[in-house]
């Protein structure tokens, strides 16, 4: 199995990273900000540098939206996960354009309220994750697996 790991820096970037025990035995790539936290938490890892301020901007969205197309051509990889935050949203239509399987997670921090991004994907997302059983109101068709931190 071959996953393309896709987030923002920081949070976002952190909590796909908790994810290793199910990653780390596989064959993966990233997809985040080129900033100094990705850079030290993912020295050792594959990792495409994607355009950013991604959040209300349609340059970068576009910009994005073409890095996605070419990467996902490029790595074919089966499944695509990311917790957020704007990035996924291409990578995340591009994907289903491709008929790669994707994973969204919902961050931690949302226990009642949808983020943008959990809003524009939801509806093209193969399996949706919430942390708590009150998003699942939220979100009908999400899963909840509990809090991955």
């Amino acid at each position: 199995m071959k996953i393309c790991l896709v987030g923002s820096s920081g949070g976002h970037l952190t909590h796909l990273h908790l994810l290793e025990p199910f990653w780390g035995n596989k064959e993966r790539f990233w997809v985040t900000f080129d900033k100094e936290d990705a850079k030290n938490i993912l020295a050792n890892e594959r990792k495409y540098n994607c355009y950013f301020p991604t959040n209300r901007n349609v340059k970068n969205l576009i910009k994005n939206t073409y890095l996605a197309f070419k990467i996902l051509k490029s790595e074919k990889p089966d499944i695509i996960i990311s917790s957020g935050a704007a990035v996924a949203v291409p990578f995340f239509f591009v994907g289903k354009l491709l008929k790669i399987k994707t994973v969204y997670i919902e961050v931690f921090d949302r226990i009642d309220k949808p983020t943008l991004t959990g809003k524009l994907v939801y509806a093209v997302t193969d399996l949706f994750i919430v942390q708590w059983e009150e998003m699942r109101k939220v979100y009908p068709k999400a899963i909840n697996l509990g809090g991955i931190f």
